[in-house]
């Protein structure tokens, strides 16, 4: 239902949305969520035109959201990068059916509009900090995924180290 490259946009976000304010590289980004990076570069540069994301210049530069995971939703990031197709007629351009779908295209248009209605409602955030076990986009404790960010750098660096070492040697 949703096109290859708004689930990259979503990965992205929500990579960029786990560094916590700290720029993320594009080379970072696309590691994290395996995007390849040409690909990236170019998404990335529809997300900031759009206004979901801004990018930074410098030796710490890099892309930053330019809202809060809390603000920003998951339709914005899919509006940015392939908005939304609702059936508002027949799609098959039969006169006799005007504005009135027939029951397949009802349906389809429903399902669409339930689709949306998830979108609209659901953060960045609520992604982040849905409950469970897993962490999206990583395969270790959020505080540990991603060395650049705020948790990891709040650890002294031979802890961190110390305990993906021992994450490891655990697996």
């Amino acid at each position: 239902m949703i096109s290859q490259s708004v689930e990259y946009a979503l990965r992205s976000i929500v990579t960029i949305a786990q560094h916590e304010g700290h720029p993320c590289t594009a080379q970072q980004i696309s590691v994290i969520t395996q995007v390849p990076a040409p690909y990236l570069s170019k998404l990335m540069q529809r997300l900031v035109r759009a206004g979901v994301a801004k990018s930074q210049r410098g030796l710490h530069g890099g892309f930053v959201l330019t809202k809060e995971p809390g603000e920003l939703t998951i339709w914005e990031v899919v509006d940015a990068v392939e908005p939304f197709k609702r059936i508002h007629e027949c799609p098959l351009g039969i006169k006799s059916h005007g504005a009135l779908l027939c029951p397949l295209h009802q349906r389809l248009d429903n399902a669409m509009a339930m689709v949306e209605k998830q979108f609209r409602e659901t953060t960045i955030e609520d992604v982040l900090a849905e409950p469970g076990a897993v962490t999206p986009l990583c395969q270790h404790q959020k505080t540990i995924q991603i060395q650049t960010n705020l948790a990891a750098r709040k650890l002294a660096p031979t802890v961190t180290r110390k305990k993906v070492t021992e994450k490891k040697s655990k697996e």
